[in-house]
């Protein structure tokens, strides 16, 4: 280990004195850059120390999807030297990143859909599961996308039909299978890696792959279509209002699969920022104490070029239904009165209406859900 260290420093040395030639400038190595310090400090402890304390670890998702993508993001805006790194870990979907979170040493924070808590309760794998997680903030809507032959025009249509729905330890099945629950269709689903599953629908195996992720993913912009698939419509209907958004894709989002000028309806699930509900005398909570000060503070940057487009629709306030949110997060949304404003424009929207009286409380929050779809479309539009 001493040599490989020598190795290291004298390449370092090396590379130095070269540039210092070139430019007839002397370079301290210790000031080009802090994590170059970690070099010449090798093997201190204080110095692991120091990177342990820091560091806050995100499980994200699989290579290609949007998680990773805000995870990346996350970390380029965040990093600040020894002050605190963001540490993004390419993971294996929803489904894996709650067993992760839960169970997984190291692991702060996950980006995970919202549904997924409740499929693992009904499905009788959990109980009172929720109680276990917290969330920082609920990130983006991702929406349901159905890549089918024309022959299949709603998702009614593919009632007896092959579907793969990804990898059994992501999200995309446990929406998929809810989703068809409450609709009452039958298919019959298979398990098939996104990219195996589009080259077996080309060659006729299977009759759908249905991806559930951000617009625009990356896999379904990337299909390659020869005239006979497209974006099948998902139908916003009554038995998915309690935990669904109504969304539209358009050819801008996927000119592969849409005419120009055409969209398709379909529904739309949010993603959500969690953590394990740590004491809050714990080591582990000042990280996340930590990281929500560094994260609430720049959001502002993360919603602008280069950075994913989904960012411009992140809310550090918007409510999530059942959930609790982490006590740090709201602590500071409170002291800094950024408020749901969302919920406060629904209010006083309804409050123009004479009807507005006649709105069951389970009424009012599927509303509610409708508004906020449309809200977030139209502020979405807006800053493109």
């Amino acid at each position: 280990m001493r040599n490989a260290l020598k190795m290291a420093l004298a390449a370092i040395m090396t590379i130095c004195a070269v540039t210092a030639r070139a430019d007839q400038t002397e370079y301290d190595p210790a000031k080009v850059s802090d994590s170059l310090k970690a070099i010449f400090q090798f093997g201190s402890n204080s110095t692991k120390q120091a990177l342990n304390a820091n560091t806050v670890t995100l499980i994200t998702g699989t290579i290609g999807g949007t998680y990773v993508q805000f995870g990346a993001d996350l970390a380029s805006v965040l990093d600040d030297g020894n002050k605190i790194r963001v540490l993004p870990i390419v993971g294996r979907g929803s489904v894996q990143s709650v067993a992760d979170i839960l169970f997984l040493q190291g692991v702060d924070l996950g980006i995970v859909r919202a549904d997924t808590l409740d499929y693992l309760e009904r499905k009788g794998f959990a109980k009172d599961i929720k109680k276990q997680f917290t969330y920082v903030t609920k990130l983006y809507n991702e929406e349901m996308q159905v890549i089918a032959p024309k022959s299949v025009a709603t998702l009614k249509d593919l009632e007896g039909k092959t579907v793969s729905v990804d990898l059994p330890n992501g999200g995309t099945f446990v929406t998929a299978l809810t989703v068809f629950e409450r609709l009452g269709i039958k298919a019959k689903f298979v398990y098939v890696e996104q990219r195996i599953a589009m080259e077996k629908l080309k060659a006729g195996e299977i009759d759908a792959v249905i991806v559930v992720g951000g617009k625009p993913y990356k896999s379904v912009s990337t299909f390659g279509n020869d005239g006979r698939f497209h974006l099948a419509k998902v139908d916003y209907a009554k038995p998915l209002q309690s935990d669904y958004l109504p969304a539209t894709l358009t050819a801008k989002d996927y000119p592969n699969l849409i005419k120009d000028g055409e969209s398709v309806d379909t529904i739309a699930v949010p993603a959500v920022l969690a953590a394990y509900n740590w004491a809050q005398n714990t080591e582990r909570y000042r990280k996340l104490a930590l990281f929500v000060d560094a994260f609430f503070t720049k959001f502002t940057a993360l919603q602008n070029p280069p950075f994913h487009p989904k960012w411009k629709e992140v809310s550090l306030a918007a409510p999530l239904s059942g959930w609790n949110r982490l006590p740090v997060a709201q602590q500071w949304l409170d002291k800094h009165g950024i408020e749901p404003v969302t919920r406060q424009r629904f209010e006083a929207f309804l409050k123009q209406s004479p009807a507005a009286a006649q709105v069951s409380d389970a009424d009012r929050e599927k509303l509610f859900r409708q508004f906020q779809a449309w809200d977030t479309e139209k502020a979405r539009a807006q800053k493109k």
